[in-house]
């Protein structure tokens, strides 16, 4: 029996997607609750799941079609069983008529679903191989001279139509123009290309623009010596390494920093939130830091649930399981929201000052930068040059919430704390 396979819910604000990949093709066998296909939406790529294990009969998207929560995009029959050990991929087919998946007889399911196609008539598809489309397509590309095998289907189901053809062979000759003639005119040096902004590209710009246009931003600079915490790190790496697994990096020490801030000033923790029209201010009781990954598709900024009551270990491990299912793309929704503060750290690709964009609804963001060594009086020495590990460190902050003074003490509280980490160590 034919079972449908649906787009899930992937929360209350997400209502669509643009689909990615299929994992799984036409006429393979799908256990249930295996993975069939990726669909990118505004906060996470959703893994769709197989209702049903059977062969996957159709598939109504392709890679790249944007598709709602809640529809249908693909048909699994459920009476086809799984091929024998060893059995060729080719032996798993599906019985269809003029392009309609229909399930397979329960005599045939027991052996091998077997794929059979109506004769030669105008309009119904065929099979080439692998290949799924309709006499017309075929012969326009045999006539066209067109590798019908690289072609990607828009028809239902992926079959490709005479439409897809005559695109190929348009493309095909539009490229291989200049080649075949020299007065043939050379394209403008400055041509440009235009490509479909990402769900996840799209929100980040949608988020940046509305903590421009809605907080007070305001951006206050200091800088601190990063010589204890270098010292530190360098005599105690090995060890910290051995007994926990994980490296100890500054983050670890920046995100105390940060949360003994939070403690001394709570205002930079809180949010203002409307509450049936009117302006609330939003205290929260935790410090769910979150930390902003640079990902091939785009920032995202998942959250570090709880800093106040983690150890260096424990915040150390939670960044690099948060950082690598970033880069994955196996972040969940969860993972992603609830942030009472942001840490970013443009230092690492080489920034040394920038003016970081609040978060919404958080009200508050600290910027790390690259560390420079430059010439500052010697703490050691008075009235003494040295050269010192250098880090310039930026809060922006919505002014309607944080006054100045506010801002630039924080700021202070978490200079204090990188530049004597015993300070952290002991929760002053």
């Amino acid at each position: 029996m034919p079972v449908n396979i649906v787009i899930p819910q992937a929360g209350e604000s997400v209502a669509s997607g643009v689909v990615l990949k299929w994992t799984k093709a036409v006429g393979e066998f799908i256990k249930r609750d295996e993975t069939v296909l990726e669909v990118e939406t505004d906060k996470v790529t959703l893994e769709v799941p197989a209702p049903s294990a059977g062969v996957l009969m159709s598939q109504s998207v392709k890679p790249g079609d944007t598709v709602a929560i809640g529809a249908t995009v693909g048909v699994i029959d459920e009476k086809a069983t799984a091929p024998a050990a060893g059995a060729a991929k080719a032996d798993i087919k599906i019985e269809a008529k003029a392009g309609t998946p229909v399930p397979t007889s329960s005599a045939s399911a027991s052996a091998t679903a077997t794929l059979t196609a109506p004769p030669h008539s105008s309009g119904h598809s065929e099979t080439n191989g692998d290949v799924r489309a309709t006499p017309l397509a075929k012969k326009t590309a045999e006539q066209l001279h067109v590798d019908i095998n690289t072609l990607l289907g828009t028809g239902p189901g992926g079959k490709i139509r005479e439409a897809d053809v005559l695109g190929a062979s348009k493309s095909s000759t539009t490229a291989s123009a200049p080649a075949a003639s020299s007065a043939a005119p050379t394209p403008p040096s400055g041509a440009a290309t235009r490509e479909r902004m990402t769900p996840i590209r799209m929100r980040i710009a949608q988020r940046l623009v509305q903590a421009q246009h809605t907080a007070a931003m305001l951006t206050t600079f200091n800088e601190c010596d990063m010589t204890a915490v270098m010292e530190l790190r360098k005599h105690f790496k090995e060890d910290f390494e051995k007994k926990h697994g994980v490296g100890l990096g500054f983050m670890g020490f920046f995100v105390k920093a940060v949360v003994a801030g939070l403690k001394a000033f709570p205002l930079v923790n809180a949010s203002i939130v409307e509450e049936s029209g009117q302006m609330m201010v939003e205290k929260h009781s935790t410090c769910d830091i979150a930390v902003a990954v640079s990902t091939p598709k785009g920032l995202v900024v998942p959250v570090l649930r709880r800093c106040e009551s983690l150890s260096f270990a424990q915040i150390e491990s939670g960044i690099k399981d948060l950082a690598s299912r970033a880069r994955d793309g196996k972040l969940a929704l969860d993972d992603m929201q609830n942030g009472t503060f942001t840490i970013t750290n443009g230092g690492i690709f080489g920034s040394l000052m920038s003016t970081p964009i609040l978060n919404p609804p958080q009200s508050a963001i600290l910027g790390m930068h690259t560390i420079k060594s430059r010439p500052v009086e010697d703490p050691k020495n008075q009235g003494q040059i040295a050269l010192r590990p250098m880090m310039y460190l930026a809060v922006s902050y919505d002014h309607r919430l944080i006054d100045g003074s506010e801002a630039v003490q924080f700021l202070v509280k978490v200079k204090q704390g990188i530049e004597d980490p015993q300070r952290l160590m002991l929760e002053l």
